[in-house]
């Protein structure tokens, strides 16, 4: 596993490893295995989703301060790790951090420096598809950063609940990220924290599956943590971009898949608003600092997509 070999070369190494397998069709082989000796696996029968996978590792982990997740089709630089730590040293006002992901297919363009949250619902990863040499060197605020290589402080994990598990995959971390932003939490992009991304490694982005579990979550994100005032302000935004993909889907032959999608978002809205009503009773940011990391343009470029974190 060309992933799991580049974490055994990073230039930090006071970390443990826990890999948790969702019923894998490919094993990982016992021989690499036994090179990490403070490596624990968690077999699943079945695949259990991103996010109770991810859940079941951050619980593991009691004797960490910090949760870094890397996905399996990953390949981060040797000093990757070392630089999220010093970017949380240097950083203190900050407590979750996204490296900077680049496309493993061509290396000159970037993948995405951490996620945009835009006021219809719509999430998309910063830069995806520019250049990498147009990109910032300096790190920079970020709504949420993108969980196929990030890290957070497990005690703020823990706070707000950890990882949604009904939404089983798909826009999971931007849920888990603006619930930690409602908690009071801000978000780091780290430029030097550099990790190569094939993207959609378990699943293609306009499969079924991801056209179904994608725009459902993408529904229940909006309305579970939309703050009351922006909800009612940015409604239009979102009834009008939900229309504009149900009709989109229906041309590309995939009417049938978004329908369910979405009958199946606004059935969910009840146990979503029983969630919502918890969360902003704990909610300690201001709407301020909300509407200003909120993306509000009226045109939505040509790269945006409903957000995936594999």
């Amino acid at each position: 596993m060309p992933c799991l070999e580049m974490i055994g070369r990073q230039t930090y190494q006071d970390f443990r490893i826990i890999i948790v397998d969702n019923d894998s069709s490919s094993p990982l082989p016992t021989a690499l295995l036994e090179k990490f000796p403070r490596l624990t696996l968690i077999r699943n029968r079945e695949n259990l989703g991103f996010a109770t996978a991810n859940n079941q590792a951050i619980h593991l982990a009691e004797d960490c301060e910090w949760i870094v997740l890397l996905n399996p089709d990953t390949l981060p630089d040797k000093k990757w790790l070392e630089n999220l730590y010093k970017a949380a040293s240097d950083h203190s006002d900050f407590s979750f951090f996204g490296s900077r992901l680049v496309m493993a297919g061509s290396p000159d363009k970037l993948d995405g420096t951490g996620d945009v949250y835009h006021m219809s619902g719509l999430s998309w990863r910063s830069g995806h598809g520019l250049a990498v040499l147009s990109a910032s060197e300096d790190a920079h605020e970020i709504f949420s950063p993108c969980a196929a290589a990030a890290m957070y402080r497990r005690e703020d994990l823990l706070s707000v609940g950890g990882f949604d598990e009904d939404f089983f995959c798909y826009n999971e971390d931007v849920d888990l990220g603006f619930r930690l932003r409602l908690a009071g939490h801000r978000a780091l992009s780290v430029p030097d924290s550099i990790v190569l991304h094939h993207g959609s490694g378990t699943t293609s982005v306009r499969s079924d599956f991801a056209v179904y579990h994608g725009h459902r979550n993408l529904v229940w994100t909006w309305f579970k943590d939309m703050p009351m005032v922006l909800l009612w302000l940015f409604l239009p935004a979102h009834v009008l971009y939900n229309i504009a993909c149900i009709i989109l889907y229906m041309v590309r032959g995939q009417g049938e898949v978004i329908l369910q999608a979405k009958w199946d978002a606004v059935k969910g809205l009840r146990d979503v608003w029983a969630k919502r009503k918890k969360i902003h009773s704990c909610s300690h940011v201001s709407l301020w600092s909300l509407w200003r990391i909120i993306n509000k343009c009226l045109i939505v470029g040509p790269r945006t997509k409903y957000k995936k974190s594999s």
